[in-house]
């Protein structure tokens, strides 16, 4: 991953590949799947700025792996890789 630093309470997620293959052992074709709402975090900016200046420090780290909305962020392409950048407040939950 080229040196990416998110500013502020952003995070940079690289989605987690979904199942390709349905229960009932049907592979599901690239253009019937949804895009991934789950992706494992690779950088995070310092935090965000409240109104009285100080600044809250992220709840997620580089490696977690979270859910977020499926129409969240931004999409970018680096070094051939596609990522989501985020903010933290459209992050649902963390994976254990």
């Amino acid at each position: 991953m080229s040196n990416i630093k998110p500013l502020y309470d952003r995070v940079v997620i690289k989605r987690m590949e979904e199942e390709k293959v349905s229960a009932g052992g049907i592979v599901i074709p690239d253009s019937a799947t949804e895009k991934p709402i789950k992706g494992e975090v690779v950088a995070v900016g310092e935090g965000k700025v409240l109104d009285n200046g100080s600044v809250r420090a992220p709840k997620v780290k580089p490696g977690d792996k979270v859910l977020f909305g499926k129409y969240s962020g931004t999409e970018v392409k680096l070094d051939g890789n596609e990522y989501l950048v985020v903010r933290e407040d459209d992050i649902f939950a963390l994976l254990g």
